[in-house]
């Protein structure tokens, strides 16, 4: 039980720092000192921290301590989990090729008709991450991966929870409508008759490389955790300042187009 009760402190401390700074009354006392730009360093800083300390100690320590469910001894549900990991990785993988233009890049208060991936669920990213840390945690067969993937699972839901309570107290009514016709749940809008498919909105080319990454991490698998986790550390790290420079980057153009405009009018 060790193990896993240090994992699960570990994850405590991961996700309370990355939750607690998103709550709007730390992130406006904090966007008051530091502007965005200093907060937006300071919450990429911390979890660039805490999410290494956390996925570090569970790759040493994942095939020790008790036995959890081990459900991939059932062939449908191995085959079943397969399909839905597939689909998380594919929806991750999309969400981040448009990521600057969608609702929860919280850069432009005008994005709320729903686009591409936002018809199928409005957070692909977070319901990614759910899909695959809820099927690792029932694949898992020792309890720290139950508790480590069950963690990602939870704070991707809270987390996709959390910001549609943030972004309808900022925006009002506008998000309001933008949650009145998507869904969390991939495809319940669509099933609903609140939502269809619009093939030449999406990120066609995310969702080949997702396809295409899902089948090269089941081919190298065994090693994904190897090295203390450096892989994972590394590729996480990394998409998320991709991320970041993405959204500063697309921050930057409507005033960078403000100052055009100023220096082409006529004096």
């Amino acid at each position: 039980m060790r193990p896993a009760m240090i994992v699960a402190f570990l994850w405590f401390l991961f996700a309370g720092t990355h939750i607690g700074l998103a709550t709007r009354r730390v992130r406006t006392f904090l966007v008051s000192r530091l502007g965005q730009l200093g907060f937006s360093f300071l919450f990429a800083a911390i979890a660039a921290v805490t999410f290494p300390l956390f996925i570090n100690y569970y790759a040493n320590v994942r095939f020790d301590g008790a036995a959890a469910l081990d459900l991939a001894r059932f062939v449908l549900f191995r085959y079943a989990a397969i399909g839905a990991i597939v689909g998380g990785v594919v929806l991750m993988s999309a969400s981040l090729w448009s990521f600057p233009a969608s609702a929860m890049a919280l850069v432009d208060p005008r994005p709320l008709v729903p686009r591409g991936m936002e018809r199928i669920t409005r957070h692909p990213f977070f319901v990614g991450v759910a899909l695959l840390g809820i099927t690792h945690a029932l694949l898992a067969t020792r309890l720290v991966g139950m508790v480590a993937f069950g963690g990602f699972a939870i704070l991707a839901i809270a987390g996709a929870m959390h910001q549609d309570r943030k972004l309808l107290a900022e925006l009002g009514s506008p998000y309001r409508d933008y949650l009145a016709a998507t869904s969390l749940v991939p495809f319940a809008a669509i099933a609903r008759g609140r939502q269809r498919i619009v093939w030449g909105e999406m990120p066609l080319f995310g969702l080949v490389v997702g396809v295409a990454l899902a089948f090269a991490l089941r081919a190298v698998h065994a090693s994904i955790m190897g090295h203390g986790g450096a892989w994972v550390i590394g590729v996480v790290l990394g998409g998320a300042a991709l991320a970041m420079i993405q959204t500063l980057a697309h921050r930057r153009r409507p005033a960078m187009r403000v100052e055009q405009l100023a220096r082409s009018a006529p004096r």
